[in-house]
């Protein structure tokens, strides 16, 4: 996925939008009701830039630089919200830490009124919060400066998922200094993985 270059999902979605062949896999992809998807970080920003392939998906903001012009490589804390995403079914209200890499993970709204779109539909999965669970803006609990604190979202149907921290970091207790010892070998994030298995069947 270009690594960690500037633009590296939008390059990536490039690839696929302007090859006729490879664009018309991915929109049939997308479409099939029997498949689901998640874009993590540059998966993240690959995919809101295909969203004119992903039903559900036409008000996904792009990903760009973040607020403080540096890449932010850290752990936050995020609050799961209700959605209708299949991975985080069983998750709504969980506050948790989560490991954060990304140089471009700042939503940016085609238009002022997506925000609201996206909020009224429940596509929001996550959102930042401080260490009193508030919903912040504020730097560095929120390393992107992403409006609302939004870091994860869905389509209607839940199939397709984005976000842009990463749970695959933090699913087992050996990928974490330090932690409950109630959480035993598996992390609560690993729940969303367990959600997909469940879904497939």
């Amino acid at each position: 996925s270009y690594g960690d270059v500037l633009g590296a999902g939008e390059g990536w979605a490039k690839t696929i939008l302007w090859n006729p062949r490879v664009r018309e896999q991915f929109e049939r992809f997308f479409a099939r009701p029997d498949r689901f998807a998640l874009g993590v970080c540059n998966g993240c920003q690959m995919f809101s830039n295909l969203r004119a392939l992903i039903p559900g998906a036409e008000n996904w903001p792009r990903f760009v630089q973040n607020r403080s012009e540096r890449f932010e490589a850290r752990v936050a804390l995020v609050e799961l919200t209700q959605s209708p995403s299949i991975l985080f079914r069983g998750m709504a209200g969980a506050r948790l830490p989560i490991a954060v890499a990304h140089g471009e993970g700042r939503i940016e709204l085609r238009d002022a009124g997506d925000a609201d779109a996206i909020e009224r539909a429940g596509l929001v999965c996550a959102r930042y919060v401080d260490n009193r669970g508030v919903v912040t803006e504020r730097y560095p609990a929120n390393p992107s400066g992403s409006m609302r604190g939004i870091n994860a979202l869905t389509t209607p149907d839940g199939r397709v998922t984005i976000m842009m921290p990463h749970p695959e970091r933090v699913f087992r207790s050996v990928q974490w200094s330090y932690l409950p010892e109630a959480w035993g070998e598996s992390s609560p994030w690993l729940r969303m993985f367990q959600n997909a298995r469940v879904w497939v069947g």
